[in-house]
């Protein structure tokens, strides 16, 4: 167990207060944010057939909840995130350039490394997807999105602490873009999630790029599936958590794979064999269009903007006894 048990902690908001602010919180985000990124919300699949390939496959050793569906004598997996999912749903819905689609993405990450403040079984997200051309597959146009997308988390908590004047750390606007090679260069000592907290205490708000990729060192800063992010056009979006002391996650993001890029990472992993399913075969036929997206944290937003010290204080998952118990005895109201 890796539970932070913040000193002196109370929580800013009652339990009615709390449930209250959720709503409140997810209501204008979506809004902000469907009106930076002209993204459609859409209905998106909580599971999806195991043979399609449309599962995302994360780390590699996450384990999707499977379940056999007797009437069409067939297996399906609960969804991991919809990564893949929303870059065939954009082009089968003819979504034109400039424009995307959002969705509440639910999951069960039944393998998750560890449950402590910021880790669940129970995931839940915006997943978000825009179509893009081939002229803004670069950097300065990743970065473009990533200031629109932390701009909306700004303008979202601003209109939360105006309605409770009791919340307090807002988030700052500037973004410090670092890239995972250059983390490596500062801190060759340190692992990846201590590099993170370097930058995140320094910067405050900053997005971390190149994640997948090998680095210099031959390792990698942390896990990425091969066939949704380009490695070289990627990243996550990471703030300073006042209460927790600790870099805080809240989206990971990125342009993603075209035809050569695929092929490339699937070689470097080596899983070629992936380019067999359907979602792989229409993507190296150029069938697919070419597109930016990524997953945004509901709960950890609703954790930051309302200065909670447990994801357990927004959502309802499971936590083992000593969790539990130890959350009781010092202030921390899990649902």
């Amino acid at each position: 167990m890796n539970l932070i048990i913040p000193k002196n902690y109370k929580p800013s908001l009652d339990l009615y207060q709390t449930q209250k602010a959720i709503a409140l919180t997810k209501r204008i985000f979506q809004d902000n944010l469907s009106g930076a990124l002209n993204l459609q919300r859409v209905s998106a699949p909580l599971f999806v057939m195991e043979s399609t390939g449309l599962n995302d496959n994360l780390n590699g050793y996450e384990r999707p909840v499977t379940f056999d569906i007797p009437s069409i004598n067939e297996s399906a997996s609960i969804v991991h995130s919809l990564a893949k999912w929303k870059r065939m749903a954009l082009g089968k819905y003819g979504f034109p350039v400039g424009t995307g689609l959002y969705t509440d993405m639910n999951a069960v990450r039944r393998d998750e490394d560890q449950l402590d403040n910021i880790h669940s079984v129970y995931v839940d997200q915006w997943d978000w997807e825009m179509i893009i051309t081939r002229e803004q597959r670069n950097f300065d146009f990743l970065k473009s999105v990533v200031d629109k997308i932390v701009g909306c988390i700004c303008d979202t908590q601003q209109a939360l602490m105006n309605i409770y004047p009791v919340l307090r750390y807002p988030v700052k606007r500037e973004v410090t873009y670092i890239s995972s090679e250059e983390l490596l260069r500062r801190y060759p000592d340190k692992t990846p999630k201590q590099r993170e907290y370097e930058a995140a205490r320094e910067y405050k708000t900053v997005f971390i790029s190149q994640i997948g990729c090998k680095l210099s060192d031959g390792s990698i800063h942390d896990g990425r599936a091969p066939d949704y992010d380009d490695w070289s056009l990627n990243g996550d979006i990471i703030f300073y958590n006042e209460i927790l002391d600790i870099p805080f996650e809240v989206s990971s993001m990125g342009i993603r794979v075209d035809r050569e890029s695929l092929i490339r990472q699937l070689k470097e992993r080596g899983c070629e064999e992936w380019a067999q399913k359907p979602f792989h075969k229409a993507l190296l036929s150029d069938e697919l269009p070419l597109t930016i997206g990524g997953g945004i944290g509901q709960s950890r937003l609703c954790m930051l903007i309302m200065n909670k010290a447990h994801i357990g204080e927004v959502h309802s998952s499971v936590w083992d006894a000593e969790t539990v118990k130890l959350c009781k005895e010092n202030g921390i109201e899990l649902l």
